[in-house]
């Protein structure tokens, strides 16, 4: 039914050519500017919004902004956010809605010393493990609960060590593994002069427990102003534009979105390393969002024991009206 309201308040929007538009957009990042976003400030950078008539501010995120929580403030049209925080959110009351997923696959994994004698997941027992919450903690709690590692510590189970956006507790021993991604901070640590042959990875894909990462979001209850809709058709057309772009120019998309980051704090060698890893998770998606990469995702937040990140199967956490419509 809420599909069928979607797609009616859509042919209302574009038949009504005539009505005053507001072609205003404001896109609120995960996090801080940098190439795991490079479609968006391609999109900007190379004219696609404008080409909608759309006029997009992208705000960058930090470790003190939740998406979801500026989007249910008002201080953002559309936000991105992994599919465990939004499923979450949603659950506790925010009716976010995921119209487009740019992001096939998952950048996650966590990165440990192999010297600790870390051979297997079942070597986690007893050892400290950094893991990134604001929501991000959810793949790896769940992770967990479904092999039988509690996350209480002791010898039986993993001491959880909420880990800073950065990879100190491994450089410094603090723990035994941290968080990171194939696309930033595992580079993070081969600059730091560690070794790859030191280190062994746990990529969640292959663990079978990798969850939706960087999908597009909006709240419900706009999906049925026919305006708003038409307005994320040409959003979200433009800026998987602004992707495929990006996958094909790699560099050229790293140095654009070097161009917009005003704090400086992005190297160009760290860039373009980071939208060469982003190009494989973002291959294959047309900005679709499969059916059966949404199930396993919520298949994984349900098998989280006595604490599952989601209690029950979400209903209406997805709609494929914006996408069928971008690109038809």
């Amino acid at each position: 039914m809420k599909k069928l309201m979607i797609a009616a308040a859509l042919a209302a929007g574009l038949g009504g050519t005539a009505q005053a538009q507001d072609n205003d957009v404001t896109l609120q990042l995960q996090w801080v500017t940098q190439a795991q976003f490079a479609g968006y400030y391609v999109a900007l950078d190379q004219g696609f919004y404008e080409e909608e008539d759309l006029n997009v501010t992208i705000q960058p995120g930090g470790p003190d902004i939740a998406p979801p929580q500026v989007l249910a403030g008002g201080g953002a049209d559309v936000m991105l956010n992994w599919m465990p925080s939004a499923l979450s959110a949603r659950e506790k009351g925010l009716p976010v809605v995921n119209i487009a997923q740019p992001f096939k696959s998952s950048g996650l994994m966590l990165t440990c010393w192999k010297d600790t004698g870390i051979e297997s997941v079942e070597d986690f027992r007893g050892k400290t493990i950094g893991v990134w919450f604001f929501g991000n903690e959810y793949p790896f709690l769940s992770w967990m609960s479904q092999v039988g590692i509690p996350t209480e510590g002791g010898e039986d189970g993993v001491t959880v060590l909420k880990q800073g956006f950065n990879v100190d507790p491994l450089l410094q021993r603090q723990a035994d593994c941290i968080s990171t991604m194939t696309y930033n901070e595992y580079g993070q640590v081969l600059d730091a002069g560690v070794s790859e042959d030191e280190l062994i990875t746990f990529k969640y894909e292959d663990q079978g427990v990798a969850t939706l990462e960087d999908g597009i979001y909006v709240l419900e209850d706009n999906l049925e102003d026919p305006a708003f809709v038409d307005k994320m058709v040409r959003f979200v057309r433009a800026s998987m534009k602004g992707w495929k772009w990006a996958e094909e120019n790699p560099e050229d998309a790293a140095m654009i979105v070097l161009d917009n980051d005003e704090t400086g704090a992005q190297t160009e060698a760290a860039q373009v390393r980071m939208m060469g890893e982003i190009a494989k998770l973002t291959a294959g998606s047309d900005g679709s969002l499969d059916a059966a990469d949404y199930q396993r995702t919520v298949d994984t937040l349900l098998a989280g024991g006595s604490d599952p990140v989601i209690s029950a199967e979400p209903e209406g956490a997805w709609t494929s009206v914006i996408t069928d419509q971008a690109l038809n």
